[in-house]
Order: C-alpha cells, then structure tokens, then sequence
C-alpha cells in the first residue's frame, strides 16, 4: 500500500521532463495526460521512469479490470505468441471457435463477431442493426434511424462523434453520417417520441462513463427494452466500459435484468494485453453478415482469441465481478462520507465512481498524483475514480487516506 509520494511543489525531474518532451516533440497532441510517465506496473500499482509508485484509479478507462501484468494472461500470450499470432480471416484458426463460443455462453447469446478496438465494435453493432432493419424489419434502403442519448461517447469515428452531443468532439470533422437521432439521457417518453417506422435501434451505454459516471433512472433500462419489444427495435447496449465486472454485475444490463439484443464489448475483454472487441448477439441478427460483408484483418486473430478467453476465465476464477459489488459497495460508503465545500455530488456503482465538483477537476486530479493517487478528470468537473477489480481493500482504503487529506488540506487553504 505504501507509496513513494513526490512533494505537492516538487518540479518534474530531467527524466521525466525528457520523455514528456519527445512525445511532444513527435507525437499528435490529441490528448492532454497528466504529467507522470510510466514504466512498469503490477496489479493495481505503476511504477513512473523516476521509481515513484502510484495506485492506478483509472485502470486505462477499465480494460485492465483484471489488473496490470496478470501472470495468467503473460503466460498465455507468451505461448500463443510462440505458436502464431496472425492468420487473417482468410484462413481458419484453432483459437477463435473457443473463444466465440466461451464469449457467447457468457452472454448468454448465440453469436460473436470479434473485432479489435471498441470503436470499431460500436460501427459493427450499427451496420448489423441497419443490415436487420433493411432484411428483416422491411425499412425502405437508406432509411434506417437509431436512437443515441445526450452525452454519450461511443467512440471517435467519424459516424460516432456525429452523433456526439460534445461539440469539441465534432468540432471541424463533418459532415456527418445522416440517421441518428440523439435524446435526452434516461428519458424514456423521449425515446418513445423519436421512435419512427425507420427506426431500428437504440444505442445506449447502460451507465455514461465518459460524460461523468452518469447513470439513468431506476427502471429506465428495464422500461427501454419493453420498448423496443414492443416496436420491433434492436436494442444494443454499449457495455465496453461497463462490462466484464465494472459495476458489480457481469453486464450493468444485469442490474435491472436486461438483456439486450447486441451487447458491444471491448477494454477489458483482453485484460489489457491486446485490443479486443466483440458484437455479441442472436443468430437473427449477426447471422444477417455474410462473407465479404464486414471484417478487419486482426479481427478474431489466434493471439487476441487465446487472451480474451483467459481474461474471461480470470474474472470468473477470482471472483472479480463479486469482489467488485463487495469492495464497490465499501468504497462508495467511504466516498460518499467525503465532505468538502468543492464537492457537488458522488455517484456511481461497483468500482466505478464519479466524485463531482463545483470547480476544474484537473488541479485535484493533479494534487492526487503527487500523493500516489492516479484518476483523471472528465468532462472538467469530474473526477473518476475506478481502480483494478483486483485492487486490496488496503489500497482502497489508502485512496480514500489520499481523498480525505487532499480534500482536509484544501479546506484549509494549502
């Protein structure tokens, strides 16, 4: 539990300051991280090229659920890297049957169509929802609408920030793809008055991570399926963030019973050796692709289908899902006893929380770091606080040490 802290004042070293310049010197600034750069990291702990250790609360947005390094998951892309890591799909391989079908049982589903990154996962579930609406639902071609929430982040194509209620996600990238319509967050009279003839979908993440750890309305996702039942519309739930134990259930889904018809998955699908992605759903819809419909060259390949399995089998063979809702429940008690004139509201569920403030996140992301703590601020008032399902009840409650001394110390002006 023990960290190896810098001085709140403390400037960056010449080391650090060397590869921070590098990467600004060569490479797109198209993100702003905060000033640290990792070399090594185990479980829930990085280690910076400085030797400072800091707890990972940020779990590279949850695709290390399984925590950093795991030995399973080492040992076997090891292996599977020795035999053959690449195929293409113009060939079969012997890894991609087992996992398609231990990904399927999971879900309870009859089909997977393995991608790579979740974004792309996100661009699968909408073709094979128009592919549905325009074969099986009858809606004239080039008329397919699907229904999209405020605030949502599904990704970062250029389809997907179309339909982006953040203006700084679209800014300068149109024009957009046309049929998608956006309502307001957990609001299912909404929904129901967008829903049209041509609609065949809703697209929805069961809980908004990106836009703040934001969650709809008991009930709502129970009362979005009975919806689009009754219409006759797809309902696919982007899960990549929220699934595979984040909130305490396998899927958020499972917290109100639902199961949608597509569930689009990524992140921690691999336990964060390798993108890997998936469309998971009936053989009515993804059994619609044929060949030369859709697909990605490491799409399924033997590498990526050996880890996901094994992250798969670690999340069930340590208990992480359960240890989530336990360790979940226990974090967000202590993080909602937080008191601090900055603090607007704690939301969240398993070991996905959100801390909202009333002012900037990022100079207390900031003060966090140089206590060993590593969150990120989102959306500019928000601090996300979501470490490693295998993360020690110890480390949790040295996060919540860090919380409380950050939060005393500022209170008092320091």
């Amino acid at each position: 539990m023990e960290a190896h802290t810098a001085s709140l004042t403390e400037s960056l070293s010449p080391r650090t300051s060397e590869f921070i310049a590098r990467e600004d010197r060569f490479g797109a600034h198209n993100y702003r991280p905060l000033d640290l750069v990792i070399a090594e990291a185990h479980g829930s702990w990085v280690t910076d090229v400085d030797g400072r250790r800091y707890l990972d609360c940020l779990s590279a947005y949850s695709a290390v659920n399984q925590g950093h390094a795991h030995p399973r998951l080492l040992r076997v892309m090891t292996e599977q890297a020795a035999r053959v890591t690449l195929t293409s799909r113009a060939f079969r391989n012997d890894q991609l049957g087992a996992f398609c079908e231990a990904l399927a049982t999971r879900c309870g589903k009859e089909m997977v169509l393995p991608m790579n990154t979740g974004a792309e996962a996100v661009e699968t579930a909408i073709k094979a929802a128009r592919r549905w609406g325009y074969r099986t639902k009858g809606i004239a071609d080039g008329q397919a609408h699907i229904i999209a929430f405020a605030n949502n982040f599904h990704g970062r194509t250029t389809t997907l920030v179309g339909f982006s209620s953040d203006a700084s996600y679209r800014a300068d990238f149109g024009p957009f793809a046309p049929g998608f319509s956006v309502v307001p967050f957990g609001d299912i009279a909404a929904v129901r008055a967008a829903i049209t003839a041509n609609t065949c979908a809703v697209l929805v993440e069961p809980m908004q991570c990106e836009a703040g750890v934001l969650m709809p309305p008991d009930g709502f996702l129970r009362e979005l399926a009975a919806l689009c039942h009754e219409q006759n519309v797809l309902l696919i739930a982007d899960e990549i963030q929220t699934g595979l134990g984040r909130t305490g259930a396998w899927f958020a889904c499972d917290h109100e019973q639902v199961s949608p018809d597509l569930y689009v998955l990524g992140k921690a699908l691999a336990g964060g050796f390798y993108p890997v992605s998936a469309v998971v759903g009936s053989r009515e819809v993804l059994g619609l692709f044929e060949p030369g419909s859709h697909g990605s060259t490491f799409g399924g390949n033997p590498l990526a289908c050996a880890i996901a399995r094994e992250a798969l089998a670690i999340l069930d063979d340590e208990g992480l899902v359960e240890r989530a809702a336990t360790e979940g429940a226990w974090l967000g008690l202590q993080l909602e006893a937080l008191t601090h004139p900055a603090i607007r509201a704690v939301r969240g569920r398993g070991l996905m929380w959100a801390i909202e403030l009333n002012e900037p996140a990022r100079p207390w992301a900031e003060t966090l770091k140089a206590r060993g703590i590593l969150c990120k601020e989102t959306h500019g008032t928000v601090l996300r606080l979501s470490p490693p399902l295998v993360t020690s009840r110890d480390d949790l409650a040295f996060l919540v040490q860090q919380l409380q001394a950050v939060f005393e110390h500022r209170s008092a002006g320091i």
